[in-house]
Parts: C-alpha cells; structure tokens; sequence
C-alpha cells in the first residue's frame, strides 16, 4: 500500500524539495539528487509499495530492485568515472526502501569519508536534466 505524504509513493511535490525524477522503471523511480556535490549522484527508490526493508520484497521485486540500483551504478560509473561509489540505504524517519548512490573521487570533497545528505550544493535546472539524460542513456542491465 502506497503513503499519501511520502516523496517516493507519488508525493511529486515533496521529492522536488530534494530530486528529480529522472525516468523510471517496472520496479524503481531513478531520481537525480539535486544536491550534486558529488556529480552524478542518484536515489533508486522502490516504487510499487510503501515497504521499509529489502526483506519485505518478495525474491522476484527484490531481485528487480537490486539490478536497478546496479544498473543505475554502473550508468554513474560509465559517465563520470568515480573511483568509488558509497551506496546509503536509510529511513529511520520516512522508511521507504530507497538508496542513494554517491559516485566518490580520490582526493576530492569527503573521500574516505561517509557523505553528507545536504551540503547545499544544488545544481541548475539545465544541469539537472543533463544529469538525468546522461544516466538515462547508459541505463542498462
């Protein structure tokens, strides 16, 4: 069942405070964080119920999920080319399964170090879209 008030169940206007739907899957909305201190940084986020953990998915949507979100890696790896990418699994507060996919440079802002959620580094409109086409183009599984 889906939660009127939470950003990833279809509250457009709550998610736009912090991402863009980029596209979207059978199984995940791929969302741009606008806040791109580290450039390319996404959120795969499971789409077709309000659920809280991986365990609560059956095998076949949990399956689903975990290509998007390596799918969606590997389309950050492809275009900017980090040396890592930190993964963050977090819902104390919403608890809604999502991850945030944080591509990290060596010797560049917070490496070997956990990343900030907001560091106020918003990007513009334009490089939003630019963004969400380049990870939409080298989606694949």
């Amino acid at each position: 069942m889906k939660k009127k008030e939470c950003q990833y169940c279809g509250n457009i206007e709550a998610m736009e405070k912090f991402g863009r739907l980029a596209f979207e899957t059978e199984t995940s909305l791929i969302i741009v964080f606008k806040d791109q201190s580290h450039k390319g940084r996404m959120i795969v986020a499971y789409k077709k119920d309000h659920v809280a953990e991986l365990g609560d998915l059956s095998k076949e949507d949990r399956d689903a999920f975990i290509a998007d979100v390596v799918a969606c890696a590997n389309a950050i790896k492809k275009v900017y080319n980090p040396n890592r990418i930190n993964y963050g699994a977090y819902g104390d507060t919403l608890g809604h399964l999502h991850f945030h996919l944080v591509p990290k440079y060596e010797n560049e802002f917070e490496w070997g170090g956990t990343f900030q959620m907001n560091t106020g580094n918003y990007a513009s409109d334009e490089e939003i879209n630019e963004v969400a086409r380049l990870i939409k183009e080298n989606f694949h599984y």
